[in-house]
């Protein structure tokens, strides 16, 4: 029996509740962003009305307003959102307990079992009413025979629509359509697809494995898969406890970072974070990876590995900042960082000890961090702090745990 995989998709999520809770603001072009004063004013979300002047998610604030002087910018309300979030997946969940959330405003369903002869359909239809009518939002939904398809399909036609990909016809809906409309083929693959003469998804699925294999390794088996229609992994169960692969943060400053000393500070606070929730956890890891986006909202990455496995904040700040003083050359000013711990595992995983390294300091530094941890729950994160992050509150002070509202997307 084919399988019948649905993925349910808000349209305009922030905005669309934003503009059903402020009647004198519908029909205006609106964009939800965030705080220019704090620097993070990007547009998180805009309506239909603002998209046909151009406006794009992900652009400064200032840009946009370029392009609709007229736009009516409000903050976001994150409990809010999280509140129609919920009430959309109750509605999902009448028809099946496979419902797995990508993100605040989507999901996949597996209505398989009973979705029958054409059922798939008939379910996204009754699901895009019922949002409508219960909700005042509006959704749209793929229907297909893998998760990837259905994703696809929910994007093909917004808003308030279905859309079928079937085994029948997937080569003329899906292989038309530019790589970059395929899940996780960002910027960086397209141009390296791109630049092998592949611009479609139809002409990736004709690339034979073994080149994509030989160009992206294990990623080109991956988008061979995708492209075919190969994709086989299951929606999961709502209820069901997804295991963590990393634990990060990042920050966008209130000024631009202008040398080591800026980034070091930024670095700090960012690990002290990191290591506290991977110590709430019970967690320790191997691989921290760092983000850096400059003042022109240039992106750049690198990975690296720990010595042992680490949830010492010290440890990951100091780490960060050496493995930032190889991935940054000061071209430009820079806009936020990032850090991420990833290769968890448990907090009593055995450590191999060695000679030349100092065992005893390192248990030490482990409960202070524990100790500063009990004393942060009780009296908040501002009571105890490093000495160093006092040079320039204004830069420091802030809490990237609970002043950057972080929804952790993973497909595999």
């Amino acid at each position: 029996m084919d399988r019948v995989i649905l993925h349910s998709d808000c349209n305009s999520f922030y905005a669309s509740v934003e503009c059903l809770y402020r009647p004198e603001i519908r029909g205006k072009p609106v964009a939800v962003g965030g705080e220019p004063e704090h620097r993070h004013g990007i547009v998180l979300a805009k309506n239909s009305v603002a998209k046909r002047y151009g406006v794009r998610t992900g652009e400064p604030l200032w840009k946009a307003r370029e392009r609709c002087p007229a736009l009516v910018v409000v903050s976001p309300n994150y409990p809010l959102y999280l509140r129609f979030s919920d009430m959309a997946r109750r509605i999902y969940l009448d028809y099946t307990d496979r419902v797995e959330p990508f993100g605040i405003d989507e999901a996949w369903l597996d209505v398989s079992g009973s979705a029958g002869p054409c059922g798939g359909e008939r379910i996204a239809r009754q699901i895009r009413r019922r949002v409508r009518n219960e909700l005042g939002i509006t959704v749209s939904v793929g229907v297909s025979f893998n998760k990837i398809f259905a994703k696809l399909g929910s994007d093909c036609k917004k808003p308030d629509a279905v859309t079928v990909i079937s085994k029948e016809n997937f080569k003329e809906t899906v292989w038309p359509l530019p790589v970059e409309d395929l899940l996780y083929v960002g910027p960086a693959t397209r141009r390296k697809l791109n630049g092998i003469g592949i611009h479609t998804i139809g002409e990736l699925a004709r690339t034979s494995a073994s080149c994509l294999h030989g160009r992206f390794g294990k990623w080109g088996d991956v988008l061979h898969d995708f492209s075919n229609g190969f994709d086989l992994s299951p929606v999961a169960e709502y209820d069901s406890v997804r295991a963590v692969k990393s634990v990060g943060n990042s920050a966008t400053t209130v000024r631009n970072l202008e040398n080591d000393r800026d980034v070091k500070l930024i670095l700090f606070v960012l690990a002290e974070s990191v290591g506290r929730r991977m110590r709430e956890q019970g967690l320790k890891g191997r691989s921290l990876f760092v983000s850096v986006r400059d003042d022109r909202l240039y992106t750049v990455g690198k990975q690296c590995m720990f010595d042992k496995y680490t949830n010492i904040s010290s440890e990951i700040a100091a780490k960060a900042f050496w493995l930032f003083r190889r991935l940054y050359t000061w071209h430009d000013p820079i806009r936020s960082v990032g850090i991420s711990v990833s290769d968890l595992a448990h907090d009593d995983v055995p450590i191999q000890t060695d000679l030349f390294n100092n065992e005893y300091q390192r248990i030490r530094r482990e409960r202070l961090d524990s100790a500063v941890d009990v004393l942060k729950r009780r009296f908040g994160v501002r009571c105890v702090r490093r000495a160093s992050l006092l040079e320039e509150p204004s830069l420091t002070d802030f809490n990237p745990e609970e002043e950057n509202v972080v929804h952790p997307v993973g497909y595999f």
